[in-house]
């Protein structure tokens, strides 16, 4: 696929840009960027410019200034070159540039890019080569081909490590030592301000020369900079290559097993310096492996449709998700942007349950367990905000980073057009469905692994100390004889102060009926858990309360026109025409011509709230209600939350409306690889990647997690013929294929017979059998 462009790609697993645009930067920068979990850098051009967005984070490496909410730092850049030749800066806006092209390979994770340079009449052919390795969390490297294709030439290069990077101007590291070693190794040393995590960036460059061919070699530092400059003469149609090699380390890190700075620094130069004994290609070659033993071997996904653009969405959605999930340390989550730019700051939000959880609970469900085990290390964080609130329980925060953080929501936020003052952020303080969205999460994967284990050690924890805050923050009416929650933020965040939003009073409604079956259990089938519970959370006292609650909690029901309405007052605001703000190029439009305050004002939703709602919840609601209310509200609907496509994709689907359900599918493929130049700017929106997996497996492979029964119902879009995709269940690996006359399903060295509905039949398959279901 080209940036930006309907191709017709015969490679699923390329990105490409054709033509470089130093006044689009962003949306390679991000689409392309590189990491592996543990680190992240943007794919910014070696060389700089004006406009461009350098970033590097590790996972979990928050730091604060006070008075402002932790953030990822962005740490020392390794990736950027200042390259001379014969006296000309390397600038693509500067001489002639031809047969440009980057490309960015899902499959191995390889960043390319080549193009022949004319300047002052003499031009000189480049390739660079750049991965960041999925075999060595901590390493990343470059590759760097020169070629004077018409002169000799006098080359000069400066490259190092360069740490005056910020995040939007605000440094977050302190100057450390820098030095080279063996006249060879540079090594810059940094902390964080706050939080002062250590960090070693160490970098090393290896030439490839011939006997005639020399390289002088000079030192240069900087403040938080160490470089190398590099000199040599380079003939006609010869090449000039060279590899830098770079590591990164932090004394937060889970291999880290020293106890000082010298440590960390002797502990970054060794990786260095193993790593630079291989060649690139072999690197490279370790690095394709593990994509491949990590990733692409899990949860397969195959489309054969018309537009051959759809797989390549699908893959990269999934090369993104591997990059940004921080899969081997529970202490850390997805960012909302992934490692792929500064935008909301490296948090997590209830992105992870509701829109990302879902992939790894049916593809890996370790990683799955590692993201839930994020939420149960960030208890105490809970508890905090819950009694700050003058609630109980674990009020979970709607951002989220560092476990024991607690809630890391900015106060402020952008300007309101109409006063020009800063308008508040009003989610870190009533957005509460982020509570119910973590125990759900958290209850799937139980339901869909049977991993009873980890409920007795953490999950059954988790639910019941969520429903001990909601239980606290229900509000009693006691001339309706209910009760309430008043003042919120549902899922649709254009309804600021709600009373009784219907997302949220349902889920909470969930979570504390969840939480008696739970204690019900305990109590009966695993006594001293329980009484381990209940010294912790006090159930002897809160149980009861649950109990009297729980049937009296206020369920917004349809209305007799069969709508449920989204709060108390939403079925009785002025109707406005739309058709301006959903048809615009970019999100956010209506916030041309009104404030956040009219918009509360107006029948205008986000984001899928209550349809989000019956996907999440289909038992409790027929399918003509479904239908009554996507006609009502998805008019009303701007989609401008990424995250609202895949939600409509999957509920058209299960409407059996394939046309509309593939229309919103692509939409939502489009937000970051679309003709959008601007879209992903501030990073990528890890939360509709995991959509767009969920509307492939879950919308039109028709598969649905019904407490704990496995339901596969196909519906496929006339411009797919075929899909088939991996899933697991109860530990158990699936193969589903799927045409428009036929199913099959088949399980693969299954250990247990696997059960699955489809129209009300079941059907248990054991060992390697499968089973062939017309359509």
């Amino acid at each position: 696929m080209q940036l930006g462009v309907k191709t017709d790609s015969q490679d699923p697993w390329v990105l490409k840009e054709r033509e470089f645009n130093s006044q689009y930067l962003g949306k390679v920068e991000a689409n392309m960027a590189l990491g592996n979990g543990y680190m992240g850098v943007r794919s910014a051009t070696e060389e700089t410019y004006v406009g461009e967005q350098r970033d590097t984070f590790i996972a979990g490496t928050f730091d604060e200034f006070t008075g402002e909410v932790t953030e990822l730092p962005n740490l020392p850049d390794v990736t950027g070159m200042q390259i001379e030749l014969d006296g000309h800066l390397l600038d693509l806006n500067q001489g002639q540039v031809t047969q440009y092209e980057r490309q960015l390979n899902l499959k191995n994770g390889l960043l390319t890019r080549t193009f022949i340079w004319k300047v002052a009449e003499r031009a000189y052919q480049f390739k660079f080569e750049r991965f960041v390795s999925m075999a060595n969390r901590h390493l990343i490297a470059t590759r760097v081909a020169i070629t004077p294709l018409d002169n000799d030439a006098e080359i000069n290069i400066k490259s190092g490590i360069n740490g005056q990077l910020t995040n939007s101007g605000s440094q977050h590291l302190v100057e450390g030592d820098k030095r080279l070693f063996d006249g060879h190794y540079m090594q810059l040393l940094t902390k964080t301000n706050e939080s002062a995590i250590n960090f070693a960036f160490s970098t090393c460059h290896e030439f490839v020369t011939n006997p005639k061919q020399t390289v002088k070699q000079m030192m240069e530092l900087g403040r938080r900079q160490i470089f190398c400059k590099y000199a040599t003469q380079v003939a006609q149609k010869t090449t000039l290559e060279f590899v830098k090699y770079n590591t990164m380390v932090s004394d937060r890190d889970i291999d880290f097993t020293g106890d000082d700075v010298a440590a960390l620094q002797e502990f970054g130069l060794n990786f260095l310096k193993d790593s630079a004994k291989k060649s690139f290609n072999t690197l490279l070659a370790e690095s394709a492996a593990a994509w491949q033993s990590r990733v692409w071997d899990f949860g397969k996904v195959k489309v054969k449709s018309d537009d051959p653009d759809d797989q390549v969405a699908i893959n990269f959605a999934r090369y993104q998700l591997a990059v940004s999930t921080p899969e081997h340390d529970s202490r850390m989550n997805i960012a909302a942007k992934g490692l792929t730019g500064e935008g909301y700051k490296g948090h997590a939000f209830w992105d992870t349950e509701v829109f990302m959880l879902p992939y790894y609970i049916f593809t890996k469900p370790e990683v799955a367990k590692k993201l839930i085990e994020y939420r149960y290390r960030g208890l105490a964080g809970a508890h905090d905000k819950a009694k700050f609130n003058h609630y109980e329980g674990a009020q979970f925060p709607w951002e989220a980073a560092w476990p024991s953080d607690g809630e890391s929501t900015p106060v402020w936020g952008a300007a309101d057009i109409v006063t020009g003052t800063a308008m508040k952020i009003w989610s870190g303080f009533i957005e509460q469905h982020i509570t119910s969205d973590v125990a759900y999460g958290a209850l799937e994967y139980v339901h869909a692994t049977g991993d009873q284990q980890f409920a007795l050690d953490q999950v059954d924890e988790l639910i019941l100390d969520a429903a001990k805050f909601w239980s606290s923050r229900l509000e009693y009416n006691a001339d309706a004889d209910r009760y309430e929650i008043k003042d919120v933020i549902g899922p649709d965040e254009y309804k600021e102060h709600a009373n009784n939003n219907a997302f949220t009073n349902y889920t909470a409604q969930w979570t504390i009926q969840t939480a008696i079956t739970i204690a019900d259990d305990l109590k009966k089938q695993h006594p001293a858990k329980y009484a381990e519970l209940d010294e912790k959370l006090d159930l002897k006292r809160i149980y009861p309360d649950w109990k009297d609650r729980v049937n009296k909690i206020y369920l917004l029901e349809p209305n007799e026109d069969g709508i449920i309405p989204e709060n108390d007052t939403y079925l009785s605001l002025k109707t406005v025409d739309l058709g301006k703000y959903r048809n615009a190029e970019h999100v956010g439009g209506i916030f041309d011509d009104y404030n956040l305050d009219q918009v509360n004002q107006l029948q205008v939703t986000k984001q899928s709230d209550v349809l989000l709602l019956l996907y999440l919840f289909e038992q409790k609601f027929a399918a003509k209600e479904k239908r009554l209310n996507w006609d009502y509200y998805e008019p009303k609907t701007t989609h401008d939350s990424s995250l609202s496509l895949s939600t409509h994709a999957i509920l058209a689907a299960d409407l059996d409306m394939e046309d509309t359900a593939y229309e919103f599918f692509q939409r939502a493929c489009q937000i970051d690889i679309g003709p959008d130049m601007r879209s992903s700017n501030d990073g990528i929106h890890a939360a509709s990647l995991g959509g767009i997996w969920n509307a492939t497996v879950f919308g039109f492979g028709g598969v649905r997690l019904l407490g704990q029964e496995l339901r596969i119902e196909p519906h496929l879009p006339k411009a797919w013929h075929e899909l088939s995709f991996e899933i697991f269940s109860q530990g158990q690996r699936l193969h589903v294929h799927v045409t428009h006359n036929q199913m099959t399903v088949a399980v693969i060295g299954a250990k247990v017979p696997v059960s699955f509905k489809h129209v009300g039949q079941v059907y248990q398959l054991k060992e390697n059998e499968n089973v062939v279901i017309d359509l």
